[in-house]
């Protein structure tokens, strides 16, 4: 598989095309919520889609900030309501993305970046094929298996439930646009980065 690799600094804003959908996937622990926080970081104009979910919320997470916490009736309701963009189940929990803020942003000319899962991520090109879709892979599974148990989140059961995940995902990286290896942090932002605005993106 051919992983694209983006060269070059971002562009001014001044220069930027306007309105434009980004989605994020890749496996679990794969370091995705590093990498948009270290986009975020430079470039704060940037908005990011929070998420709405049904797991609980693990330490330090904040209602609003990280996801919208919801109950599963709750979120129910939003999907029978057309409130959602998209809406996947993933270890045992319910994520999706609210509609209306991405719509606002993106016609306001704004870049809306979506850190979703797979499944969310193939029922975005059913709805939006516009988007630019990116899929951040790990240097290899082992690593990925090292990330995961250094983060301490997931008891051994559920770390070998994220590999097997991790390895069907892995699979389905040649669907992106564009797909970035996240070995060197510093190295990987730059590609996000460059993909995010590149001149020709939009």
């Amino acid at each position: 598989m051919q992983v694209l690799s983006i060269e070059g600094a971002a562009p001014n804003d001044a220069c930027q095309p306007s309105g434009r959908l980004i989605v994020l996937t890749g496996p679990s622990g794969v370091g995705k919520g590093e990498l948009v926080r270290s986009l975020r970081q430079r470039h704060p104009q940037l908005y990011y889609s929070i998420s709405v979910t049904t797991r609980d919320p693990r330490p330090g997470e904040v209602h609003g900030k990280h996801y919208f916490f919801v109950s599963r009736s709750d979120f129910q309701s939003m999907i029978a309501q057309g409130e959602l963009l998209e809406w996947a189940e993933f270890a045992g929990n319910y994520y999706g993305t609210p509609r209306t803020a991405v719509a606002e942003q993106i016609s306001q000319g704004k870049r809306v970046l979506l850190e979703i899962e797979l499944e969310g991520a193939r029922k975005i090109k059913a709805v939006f094929p516009q988007a630019l879709r990116i899929f951040i892979l790990p240097p290899s599974l082992e690593e990925l298996q090292a990330r995961l148990r250094k983060r301490a989140q997931d008891s051994p059961e559920a770390i070998a439930r994220r590999l097997n995940r991790a390895a069907e995902e892995i699979n389905a990286a040649s669907e992106f646009d564009i797909r970035i290896i996240n070995d060197d942090l510093e190295t990987a932002v730059n590609q996000l980065e460059a993909a995010v605005f590149s001149v020709g993106s939009n």
